[in-house]
């Protein structure tokens, strides 16, 4: 009797673990099975991804970094637009395979999700009206500082600025009409984004300038979910097949090269994270 008890009992544990196993099953393998690949991109940010005037299709810097990486792993690219906020939250829900949209390395995302070679680097730089383009990040200790809700640009203000209140707002064009708006002293963004917005208002009443100083300097990369160590090799080798091709430079130039509203010029590589110099936020 105890044994008919004991072998049933296997039984049902034996058929629930079956029953369990798909839900465990390695990411890569899912992917390629289903035959596409879920990227989570930012929803309305240019140059990264924001919807065609015309089409209303998605396009941008990651929508095309997205649907290469998926070309490598051999499966087709769903976009799922995001907001900043809800980068982390939905990779870890599971709601998107891939984090591509623009995400910088920091210290506490680096504890909730991996994350793959980085494949440049941007600096998060204060914005502030012509009349304080010559102070350094010094003169605005104590002031108020407008900044993305959710991103790194807001998590700067206190490292790079003494006793910044950040100000965060749902959007980036919402923290930069803080700043037209003399509700704050300066807003933070990333580089490209400032550089654009710089043009844009050039030789108007509301001119901006950008500080010399940077406030960061933070790696970009690929957000996974963790513990996904097939799913993490695979999009690191199709970084690599991409730096190798000239694909990413041909990417990163299409969007955020010299001859774009931008004007960058390409200057890293893609690089372990670990083996980055740079200082990153919490």
């Amino acid at each position: 009797m105890q044994a008919s008890k004991i072998s049933a009992g296997m039984l049902i544990v034996g058929a629930v673990l079956q029953f369990m196993s798909p839900a465990f099953a390695d990411q890569l393998a899912d992917i390629r099975s289903r035959g596409e690949v879920t990227c989570g991109v930012y929803s309305n940010v240019e140059p990264f991804s924001y919807p065609n005037a015309q089409t209303r299709q998605l396009e941008g810097m990651d929508v095309d970094l997205c649907n290469a990486v998926a070309k490598q792993l051999g499966v087709k690219a769903k976009l799922e637009p995001l907001a900043v906020e809800a980068r982390i939250p939905q990779l870890k829900l599971g709601r998107v395979d891939l984090v591509v949209a623009n995400l910088a390395y920091t210290k506490t995302r680096a504890t909730q999700i991996a994350f793959s070679d980085s494949y440049y680097s941007t600096k998060e730089v204060l914005v502030v009206k012509k009349a304080d383009a010559g102070k350094k990040l010094t003169d605005f200790a104590g002031q108020k500082i407008s900044a993305a809700d959710g991103s790194t640009s807001a998590q700067s203000i206190p490292l790079s600025i003494k006793d910044g209140q950040a100000v965060t707002f749902h959007d980036t064009s919402s923290a930069f009409l803080a700043l037209e708006q003399d509700k704050v002293k300066g807003f933070v963004t990333n580089q490209m984004t400032a550089r654009k917005i710089a043009k844009q208002v050039e030789g108007t009443d509301g001119a901006v300038a950008i500080a010399a100083e940077p406030m960061l300097i933070e790696p970009i990369a690929v957000g996974l979910r963790q513990n996904e160590p097939a799913m993490l090799a695979a999009v690191n080798k199709a970084l690599a097949s991409m730096e190798q091709s000239g694909e990413m430079s041909a990417i990163f130039n299409k969007w955020l090269g010299p001859k774009t509203p931008y004007g960058l010029t390409r200057t890293d590589k893609v690089t372990p994270i670990n083996q980055l110099k740079f200082t990153p936020v919490s």
